[in-house]
Formats: structure tokens, sequence, C-alpha cells
């Protein structure tokens, strides 16, 4: 029998991490690296005087820092990388990389960014910190093989179940930290970036949009998770969840 962790074990054990990542941040004899600073909780670093930092205060290097997942602090801006922790970010592909499913990517290798802005229940803006070369700062980023329906085109304007998948996205995403993977394109010919956005509970957004009713898998250009997105389509259907309920 599966037993649960109890809450004080759970607490030792991030201590324990935190206390072994502050040490290997700044060995002995050693040039101390650049110094930000993480908490018992949350997965933000921050500078010296963030107010963030009232209850816990543990000093980590920049780069171990990026490299265990946290992300700037949005309140007191503290530094960023000039380049990428190897092993971290980058233009994670899946067309290249061949995971088993679109939620068995490298999860340590996405690049990540904020959700700042939502258009509809396919497209989303995202900031990325400290982007690579072949990414801006600010993208305007379209779903990977999936299609809602219309909430804002030009000629055929806000389509039945439009407003609810827009809602999904929005409520899901906006504000949000998400993370990135790629397939063989990397934009669309209106120039907006091309992703699978994964949240923070490692779940695809793509994935789950089809999963549950708010669009269809979009099947026109071919994409690495094509048969699997068929699938989710076809159970949505059979289900009949969200747009294909009565």
């Amino acid at each position: 029998m599966h037993k649960q962790k109890s809450p004080g074990a759970v607490f030792c054990r991030k201590i324990l991490f935190l206390l072994t990542l502050a040490l290997t941040a700044f060995p002995a004899g050693g040039e101390n690296p650049l110094t930000v600073y993480i908490t018992n909780s949350g997965r933000r670093y921050h500078r010296e005087d963030c107010s963030s930092l009232r209850r816990s205060r543990v000093p980590v290097s920049l780069e171990d820092a990026v490299r265990s997942g946290y992300e700037p602090c949005l309140v007191c801006n503290p530094p960023v990388l000039s380049s990428p922790v190897p092993g971290r970010a980058g233009i994670y592909r899946v067309n290249r990389e061949e995971p088993a499913g679109c939620e068995g990517v490298d999860f340590s290798r996405l690049i990540w960014g904020e959700v700042v802005d939502h258009v509809d229940g396919d497209t989303i803006r995202v900031r990325i910190p400290n982007p690579p070369a072949e990414l801006r700062t600010l993208e305007t980023v379209r779903l990977i093989g999936v299609d809602t329906p219309e909430t804002v085109h030009p000629r055929r304007g806000l389509e039945a179940f439009g407003k609810e998948a827009s809602d999904f996205t929005k409520t899901r995403l906006l504000g949000e930290t998400v993370y990135l993977a790629f397939d063989w394109e990397l934009r669309d010919r209106y120039g907006r970036l091309l992703a699978y956005v994964y949240t923070q509970d490692r779940r695809c957004h793509n994935a789950e949009i089809i999963r549950q009713g708010f669009g269809h898998a979009y099947t026109r250009y071919s994409f690495r998770f094509m048969e699997e997105f068929r699938s989710l389509e076809q159970e949505a259907r059979q289900k009949k969840r969200g747009l294909w309920g009565s």
C-alpha cells in the first residue's frame, strides 16, 4: 500500500534541498558567483531587499537558481542570465527529440515565460525573459495542433462555443508561468510562434483543450502528436464533452 508522506516530512525534504543548493552555490575557497535569494516555498528568486523575503532568505547562485527551475521575481526584477543555462532552456523540438507522447517531453529543457494576454482559445501572448536568438521577449503564441471556435475573426465573428473556449484558456493560463516546446515549423505565415504550451503541473494545454471538448485537432498541417490529438478528439466526441455535447 502506498503511504502518503506527512507534511512535516515534505517540509524537511524541502529545507534539505534548499540547504544543499545554497552550499553547492558557494564552494569553499572559490569565488562567489552572482547571488540571488530564494525562499522555503515559492518558485521565484529575488534580490536581497525584496519584500518577498520577509519569512525566509536562502542565498544561491543565479545560475543554480535558474537550473533548478526558479524564475525571476516580477516585483524586484532580479538579474537574469546573459545566456541560457546548458540543459535548462533552448529550442526544444519534439520532432527531433521524439518523446513518447505530448506529456513525455523533457520539462527541464523547455523555455518558460509568463502569459500576459490571451487572444482566444488557441492564441496567447507570452513574455519570455532572456529569450534565445530565435525568439523575442514578447511573442504571440499559436497553439500547435488545436483549433478552437472563433471569437475575434474579422469575417466569421463569434462562433458557437467560442467564448467558452476562450474563457477556458484565459482561466488556466493568463498571468501564469508556462513552458514551451516546438515542432517542425517555428512560426506560421503571420509570424506567430507555434508551440506546445505546458502548465506548471506539466500538462499540455493544447491537448487539454481537445480532451475537454473546447476545440478540435487541427490536422491541416502535420505535427508530431497528430494521432494522439485525433484520439483525444474522438474520445471527447464519444463522451459529448464541450462543443460536442447537445
